[in-house]
């Protein structure tokens, strides 16, 4: 037995750094494999994040007698052989990069509300021009048609709106008396309420061929033109024929029962209608008739004209 060596039993091969030792080594003295306390794992080794596997052990570095012993870090402080992640080349780990959409996922269908938006102008547009043909579509309308029944009662005395007046110089106005008559249409005074001069009206005009013509000259300008007859119904619609320039409307004039008077009662039975003409500038023609096919019973009263197609005198 060597000096110093006492056995397997004695306290140096109870020595739990033994195997720092270069006799401890020269024994078989080996470093515990689990680590404990007082046998730190080594951490010689620098290794990148993520890359360590927990809970292996490695030795400790051997040193040779005589030298010291690395020393463990207090518990709760660093380890002096941890290097930080940015010290190592290449330097910290690159940010977080946003995940890639999920495999049968796809992004936004810009194409799709690109065509959307293009459908929506599209139809916007379409819209407006059909409007605009549809406003146009009254200036097409024959001069020679007789307008739509009003939409109110044609009652009291006419008053010219807009840039029609009875006054010398503009659009004329006449009794329907001082006009042209020809077949059984004649002045009458029988019945009252008439707006012309003197109560006078023509009567007759039941007949067939009866016809009242009124000739006009100096009309301002060619275009459109309202026509509206003062008249009576003894409470029932009649129609006649407008001829203008020597063209018939195709739509019988109507003399309709505005005035809501009892069957047979001309007095209450006064009161206005309209239709729609062209005329030209300077001389024009416009005759009211009773024709085949005609219900005349009405006694006329005045026309006159209003600049435009309007369905109002006033």
């Amino acid at each position: 037995m060597t000096p110093g060596d006492n056995g397997a039993s004695t306290p140096e091969d109870d020595d739990p750094f033994g195997y720092l030792y270069a006799d401890g080594q020269a024994r078989g003295a080996q470093p515990p494999s689990g680590g404990g306390y007082g046998y730190p794992n080594s951490v010689s080794r620098v290794r990148a994040v993520g890359e360590r596997s927990y809970g292996a052990q490695q030795a400790p570095p051997q040193a040779t007698y005589g030298q010291g012993v690395p020393q463990q870090g207090a518990y709760g402080q660093p380890n002096a052989h941890y290097q930080a992640p940015e010290t190592l080349p290449g330097g910290a780990p690159a940010g977080r990069r946003s995940a890639p959409p999920a495999p049968g996922r796809r992004g936004p269908n810009t194409k799709g509300l690109l065509i959307g938006a293009i459908a929506v102008v599209a139809a916007v547009v379409i819209g407006i021009g059909i409007a605009m043909i549809n406003g146009n579509t009254d200036d097409d309308k024959s001069g020679n048609e007789a307008g739509p029944a009003p939409t109110q009662s044609r009652t009291g005395s006419p008053s010219p709106s807009g840039s029609a007046s009875s006054a010398p110089g503009e659009l004329p106005k006449s009794d329907a008396v001082a006009l042209q008559l020809a077949g059984g249409a004649a002045k009458t005074t029988d019945v009252p309420g008439a707006k012309a001069a003197g109560g006078a009206y023509v009567g007759g005009f039941n007949q067939p061929g009866s016809s009242i013509t009124w000739t006009l000259n100096g009309i301002p300008e060619a275009g459109k033109y309202s026509l509206f007859v003062g008249y009576s119904v003894p409470g029932k619609d009649a129609t006649a024929t407008l001829t203008v320039n020597g063209t018939a409307s195709n739509t019988p004039a109507g003399l309709k029962n505005w005035a809501k008077a009892a069957e047979g009662d001309y007095t209450k039975g006064w009161t206005k209608t309209y239709s729609w003409i062209q005329l030209n500038k300077g001389a024009n023609t416009i005759k009211l008739s009773c024709e085949q096919g005609n219900q005349c019973d009405a006694l006329i009263d005045q026309m006159w004209l209003v600049k435009g197609w309007v369905n109002s005198s006033g």
